[in-house]
This record gives C-alpha cells, sequence and structure tokens, in this order.
C-alpha cells in the first residue's frame, strides 16, 4: 500500500486508528474457547466491529508465538482474513524483527511474501544491513523502532553523545538515508508526548506509529498537537482498550464502540488540523 492510498483512507475515514489484535488466549471471552480456532474468532469479530473506525490493524506476533503452530495459525488465517475481506486496511506485522542481513532476509521472505503484510516493525540496533533487507519489496514499509513508550526506553533511547544527539534521534537520522517517507515510519510512544517537538524537527515528514495511547495513559490531543502534519503522518494504536473492552458475548460491540469513540477524537483533531 503506498502513502497516497493509506492517506486517502485517513480522510474518507475521518480516522488515523490502528487496532492492535494483541489477542491473548488467556484473556478472550471464555465462551469462545470452545471454538475449534478461538483466536481467530475473537479476531474475526473484533476486525468486523471495528473495520469502519479504524485504517489499520497490528497484530503482535508474541501473542501469536506464545501458543506454538495453532497460534501461527491464528495469525495467517487473520492476515488472510483482512486481505480478502477489508483490502484496504492497512496491516501491521508487529514483530520487532532485525538480524544481520541473511537472516533479514528471510524474515522479510515471511512476512512480505509469505503473508502478505504491509509493514513490519524493525529494531534498527544493528545498522543498515539489519534493515535494508526489508526495504527491497516495492510497496512494503518498515516501522522502525524510535522512540518507544515503555519504561525502559529511557535506559539507551535518551543516551546522548559528544555533540548531544540523543540515541533515538540519530537513528532517524541516519535511517532516513536508508529510504524516504514513503517506504519508513518510526514507532514513537504516545507517553513521550512533547518529546514529538523533537521528533518532528528530525523526521517533519516521516508517519509514525504511535502506540500506548487509551490502557497506557497517552493523550491522543498531545500527540495530534505535536505530531500531526499536514498529511495526518499518524498511525494511533490502541489494542487492549479496545478489544478488551467486553469480556461477554458482546465483546465485539462493546470493542465498536470504544473504537468509534476513538474515531469521533480523531475526526475532531483532523478537522481541527485542516485535513479533513
Amino acid at each position: 500500500m503506498d502513502r497516497q492510498h493509506l492517506v486517502q483512507q485517513i480522510k474518507d475515514k475521518r480516522s488515523f486508528l490502528c487496532v492492535g489484535l494483541d489477542s491473548d488466549i488467556q484473556k478472550i471471552p471464555q465462551h469462545l474457547l470452545q471454538e475449534e480456532d478461538p483466536i481467530f474468532t475473537f479476531n474475526k469479530a473484533i476486525i468486523d466491529a471495528t473495520a469502519p473506525y479504524c485504517v489499520a490493524y497490528k497484530p503482535n506476533l508474541a501473542f501469536y508465538e506464545s501458543t506454538g503452530v495453532k497460534g501461527m495459525v491464528s495469525f495467517e488465517r487473520t492476515i488472510r482474513y483482512l486481505r480478502k475481506y477489508y483490502p484496504t486496511h492497512f496491516t501491521i506485522a508487529d514483530a520487532k524483527r532485525g538480524d544481520i542481513g541473511n537472516t533479514s532476509m528471510m524474515y522479510a521472505r515471511t512476512f512480505f511474501e509469505e503473508y502478505d503484510v504491509d509493514s513490519l516493525t524493525v529494531a534498527p540496533y544493528m545498522g543498515e544491513d539489519s534493515v535494508s533487507p526489508f526495504l527491497e519489496y516495492d510497496g512494503k514499509w518498515v516501522i522502525l523502532l524510535a522512540l518507544t513508550s515503555n519504561k525502559g526506553s529511557h535506559d539507551f533511547q535518551l543516551t546522548e553523545d559528544t555533540g548531544h544527539e540523543r540515541l533515538f534521534e540519530k537513528v532517524i537520522r541516519v535511517s532516513q538515508q536508508w529510504a524516504g517517507p514513503d517506504r519508513m515510519m518510526y514507532v514513537v510512544g504516545a507517553t513521550q508526548g512533547a518529546m514529538f517537538e523533537d521528533i518532528r524537527r528530525v523526521a517533519p515528514h516521516h508517519f509514525l506509529l504511535v502506540p500506548g495511547v487509551g490502557a497506557q495513559g497517552g493523550s491522543l490531543q498531545e500527540v495530534c498537537r505535536y505530531g500531526m502534519i499536514s498529511d495526518c503522518g499518524l498511525l494511533v494504536n490502541s489494542s487492549r482498550g479496545i478489544i478488551y473492552a467486553g469480556s461477554d458475548e458482546d465483546f465485539a460491540l462493546w470493542a465498536a464502540e470504544k473504537a468509534r469513540a476513538l474515531r469521533d477524537e480523531m475526526a475532531a483533531e483532523l478537522a481541527k488540523a485542516g485535513i479533513c
């Protein structure tokens, strides 16, 4: 999916919501456990309920790998379902891959050829040759970890070199030599608040994938104030706050309600910015 298509979806739906499919077998409604594939059944219901209000879905691979082969079958079925019934939605495999060149090449083949997702989260620690294999696929995106929402992000990401450039700023600056804003996004946690101003000084045109709104306490309004650009440039993810909004047989309706409410907030921010 190219950038123009993604931006058009944002304008058409007045939303830049990404629904995180962090589907935990221990947290989904108990009545689903009698299904042959409980996780896929859960995901399908969540997708059908929230699709009108979001532009992207982000399955987190840890939740699928944790149950072995059957979990990966659920992941594959979820991606195929999205491809068949919701082809205009942007798909993100949140796998945080990144290794030496040959290994990254295999990861790229896995997610871009076998599963055919639109994008993959990638860890930049090993440098250019660990990222470049993912950039060899036309129409596919790399979403590079930059400034994350967890407490431990301060251990390394804010470390300054002798020129007072922080590590996350260097990651963003250097990685722009590998790909432009039509191929690369950055993960920036919503809990970082005003740090979005610093991000935008280094990356004024790139899309940012923003986790941490909702359950982790990030403010949508603050993210938009400091991070929104002329074509939005944001995909704000909500996982637990949407998919676990309800735990009974009406869980999908509760998810839809939470997604709709967040979409309405986003529509207001887009209107305020004059985007749509």
